[in-house]
């Protein structure tokens, strides 16, 4: 049984191919975070080494122990699987040696299965040197052996890289396809899965672990609660809060990504209350707060917010000053009226 959430297309074309005897040795597998990439990859897995008649059963031996990550035919690639050292904890990139490690293996018959699987996870992060080190293999594929790539963003990959993987694209669910899974599926209560629906922009994967975890909710919550207080806040406090986003920035630019997309959400939905379209904002247990924010600002505001957090996301990709991009964000934001904000 395919575990993916949707993805019709892609698990269509993997059963035919299945069917057919026509794997490719090679796939490139595109689409934003938790959307359901690693799922479909080891899903794809445990189809070419199922023990079962139609593949994947994931109920077999081998179909669990590659659930569980403990098959020794199918191996996983990435930043986590540089080692536990501090200098690996750190690593920004999939180095040449863990490539050249796989290329070793991807020569040796498999151990357990019927197939080799090698996962690259965040493939963009590959280096120049582990990249070409890593097209070599590709250009000569071994038998029962397979690679899959993963990334959301595959230009930032070798062209030639991409030339020699087969392509599969999986694109955001829509937001009652989400609702419905967690429902029917998990179990998850509806005023619940509706309001995670909206929140994972169609990559169920972070919808089902914030299902699972309660702490991501709260932590969502809490960014929330501070966006509300900068919002009503003095300059003072503006800067304080830039100054601590740009130092997280060097660190852990993903997480300070995820504040800048909470503050997008948020606008967002003002907008869309100010319009009148209330029933499509993404933060269902917000609206009250909206509805009241709402009339302290004007459309044009409004509007005007959200092209400077776009633009300030535009100048942080291309490398500039973080806290001088940030605290001229803070200085663009009106001020909100406190006693509605935060009644």
């Amino acid at each position: 049984m395919w575990q993916v959430v949707g993805q019709s297309r892609a698990v269509s074309l993997l059963k035919r191919s299945l069917e057919k005897g026509a794997i490719a040795h090679a796939y490139l597998f595109i689409g934003p975070p938790h959307v359901g990439k690693m799922t479909l990859a080891l899903n794809l897995a445990q189809a070419l080494n199922c023990e079962a008649s139609e593949p994947p059963c994931g109920v077999c031996n081998s179909c669990q122990r590659i659930a569980s990550a403990k098959h020794s035919d199918v191996q996983i690639i990435g930043l986590a699987s540089a080692g536990n050292t501090d200098e690996a904890k750190t690593r920004t990139e999939i180095s040449i040696d863990q490539i050249r490690q796989v290329q070793h293996q991807a020569y040796l018959p498999p151990f357990e299965g019927k197939y080799k699987l090698f996962i690259i996870d965040g493939a963009q992060h590959l280096s120049t040197e582990a990249a070409n080190c890593l097209l070599k293999t590709l250009e000569e594929p071994v038998g029962r052996v397979v690679f899959i790539l993963l990334t959301a963003n595959f230009s930032l990959l070798p062209a030639t890289v991409v030339s020699r993987c087969q392509r599969l694209e999986l694109l955001p669910l829509a937001a009652g396809e989400v609702e419905t899974a967690l429902s029917s599926r998990w179990g998850i209560e509806p005023q619940k899965a509706k309001l995670l629906a909206r929140l994972c922009h169609g990559c169920f994967g972070w919808a089902l672990s914030a299902a699972l975890d309660d702490s991501l909710l709260r932590q969502r919550s809490e960014r929330q609660d501070r966006i509300l207080d900068i919002i009503i806040a003095d300059y003072e406090e503006r800067f304080t809060y830039a100054a601590e986003l740009a130092g997280q920035f060097s660190q852990r630019r993903g997480l300070v990504w995820e504040i800048l997309d909470l503050w997008l959400d948020f606008w967002r939905d003002l907008l869309l209350v100010k319009v009148g379209f209330g029933e499509a904002i993404t933060n269902v247990d917000l609206e009250a707060k909206l509805a009241d924010l709402a009339r302290d600002f004007s459309l044009a505001e409004i509007r005007a917010v959200i092209s400077s957090l776009l633009s300030a996301g535009d100048e942080l990709r291309q490398n500039a000053n973080p806290r001088l991009v940030l605290e001229v964000l803070m200085l663009g934001i009106p001020r909100g009226q406190g006693e509605r904000v935060l009644r």
